[in-house]
């Protein structure tokens, strides 16, 4: 109750050979409130990596096979007061060197990023 999630996908260019991502993607809000940073996370209340795993794995991208991330945030403050609305983040994908800006819509006041995995993190 009052936990917001979304899931960042990464996928291969066009054309592009598989390539390699291991740990997290740096996340920091865009427009919708004051600037907050995600902390890196294993897991969290919403998803991450199972508990019997404490280090984050290194997955290969294919043009079949993308990988996903979640970041995840609570909709309502400690003072009971609702969180602003982000319409975008900025995203950096592991070992990247430039964000890209990802149009969403998530109600946060603090945000969490978990490793990236292969496949669906349901």
């Amino acid at each position: 109750m009052g936990h917001r999630a979304i899931t960042l996908t990464f996928a291969l260019a066009d054309d592009a050979m598989p390539c390699t991502l291991t740990g997290y993607p740096d996340v920091d809000s865009g427009a919708g409130g004051p600037l907050i940073y995600a902390e890196h996370t294993l897991r969290g209340y919403l998803g991450g990596l199972p508990a019997n795993v404490g280090v984050p794995p290194t997955v290969t991208l294919t043009q079949s096979q993308p990988a996903q991330a979640i970041v995840e945030g609570t909709a309502i403050d400690g003072n009971g007061n609702p969180c602003p609305t982000y319409t975008e983040l900025r995203v950096t994908p592991p070992g990247a060197a430039s964000a890209v800006t990802v149009p969403t819509g998530i109600e946060a006041c603090q945000l969490q990023v978990h490793p990236v995995v292969l496949g669906s993190q349901e």
